[in-house]
């Protein structure tokens, strides 16, 4: 199992996610606008969270927590998962965060951040994500960090890449 850094960008700490924080996890994934475009059901109790938790840390990418500098609140999640290693390497790209924080630019801050663990600790090739066609937020979103969109739909999503080459940032491991 790879373990990946903690890091801290200018408004939020990022922390891979640990049975710890289940609690933190239901409250979040309850929420039915967290989960609209998700490939699951809003969380009903404390174990569905530890599963959501579970899943990532025997994954082989990871999940990190988000959590706002401001007063430590749990936020969100970001990270990577279908982690293929084999040449061309990619990982495919997956982000939440809460409605109170929509629109403050965070989630692009904190994707900024996650890129660059993609690129300097697990040597990707390409980052893939995808989205469902009705969820403009997470497409503009990719648009402004230089994800090209593919041209066909595939099971109803939009896919997205980006390439190495492609983006440069400022994060600070902590």
């Amino acid at each position: 199992m790879t373990h990946f850094p903690n890091m801290e960008t200018e408004q939020l700490y990022l922390r891979e996610l640990t049975l710890s924080d289940r609690e933190a996890i239901f409250k979040h994934f309850a929420e039915p606008d967290v989960t609209r475009f998700m490939d699951i059901e809003p969380c009903r109790d404390v174990k569905e969270a530890e599963e959501i938790i579970q899943f990532h840390m025997d994954d082989s990418g990871c999940r990190y927590g988000l959590f706002h500098k401001s007063d430590g609140e749990f936020i969100g999640t970001v990270g990577f998962h279908c982690w293929n290693q084999e040449s061309p390497s990619k990982a495919e790209i997956g982000f939440d965060l809460s409605p109170s924080y929509w629109g403050q630019g965070l989630m692009q801050e904190a994707l900024t951040a996650i890129i660059e663990i993609g690129w300097n600790k697990m040597n990707l090739d390409f980052i893939e994500a995808t989205v469902e066609q009705e969820n403009v937020r997470s497409q503009h979103l990719l648009n402004k960090l230089n994800f090209l969109k593919s041209t066909e739909l595939v099971n109803n999503l939009f896919y997205y890449t980006l390439q190495k080459e492609s983006v440069g940032t400022d994060i600070y491991p902590i």
